[in-house]
């Protein structure tokens, strides 16, 4: 049997989470800050997505609020009962002079598993976002699933970013070569919106072998990177982080 779950988070500048909805697997607690951010952790709290399931998670940090996501622990694509296609939508809206960070851990592929994820982003022309997406090919020593990601970004009411990857079996060919992952398994973007890059952009640079700083038209950059593995991928983008990110 499939399931159909939403959570939905709305936290506001005074701290407050006014709207804070668990639904199915995505249990969601508030847990302790290191800084001024309200952080929210998701708990999995079933084995999902599985084949045919339909998840989503609906994030909004409202004007002048700063809001940190992060998850427990990896979220892993699993094949169902049935030969269908999981989902995972999600949907974060950023409001004015609002920061919103979008921290979870990896996205694993499973062998067998089929799974269609969107995110899907809406910036206020002020707001801030620092976004990191993940994706594992396949737990250790088995073959990949079938995954396919984008990630869609608007700021203002103008697209930023529209990027849709694909992987595994079901996946247009080509997307293990040289040109593309060149056999790793480990494959990330960071993403970083922030006012202060509309007069300051961020400069294009290679980041090592395996990884690029693109700036974007509309005070952001683009971090894409591929590794061998989930640990050397994380070691990649927090050192972007820490280098990168506007104080």
């Amino acid at each position: 049997m499939s399931i159909r779950a939403t959570a939905r988070i709305v936290a506001t500048r005074d701290g407050g989470l006014p709207v804070l909805t668990s639904d199915g697997p995505l249990a969601l607690r508030r847990t302790r800050a290191t800084g001024p951010c309200t952080r929210v952790t998701v708990v999995g709290a079933m084995s999902a997505p599985l084949g045919g399931d339909r998840l989503a998670i609906e994030a909004e940090a409202a004007d002048g609020a700063r809001l940190h996501i992060d998850s427990a622990a990896a979220t892993i694509a699993l094949p169902g009962r049935l030969p269908e296609q999981a989902h995972y939508d999600v949907r974060l809206t950023v409001g004015e002079e609002a920061e919103l960070r979008w921290l979870p851990e990896q996205l694993i592929s499973a062998y067998g598993s089929d799974l269609r994820m969107r995110t899907r982003v809406e910036l206020a022309a002020s707001a801030r976002l620092v976004l990191r997406e993940e994706q594992i090919l396949g737990r250790y020593g088995e073959e990949p699933g079938t995954l396919a990601t984008r990630l869609t970004v608007h700021r203002a009411g103008r697209p930023l970013l529209d990027q849709e990857l694909g992987y595994g079996p079901g996946a247009p060919g080509g997307w293990d070569g040289g040109a593309v992952l060149g056999g790793n398994r480990a494959v990330g973007q960071l993403l970083v919106v922030d006012p202060v890059f509309e007069e300051k952009p961020a400069q294009a640079r290679l980041l090592g072998e395996s990884a690029v700083l693109t700036p974007l038209a509309g005070a952001a950059f683009l971090v894409t990177a591929v590794a061998p593995d989930a640990r050397q991928l994380r070691s990649v983008l927090d050192e972007v982080l820490c280098a990168e990110l506007p104080e």
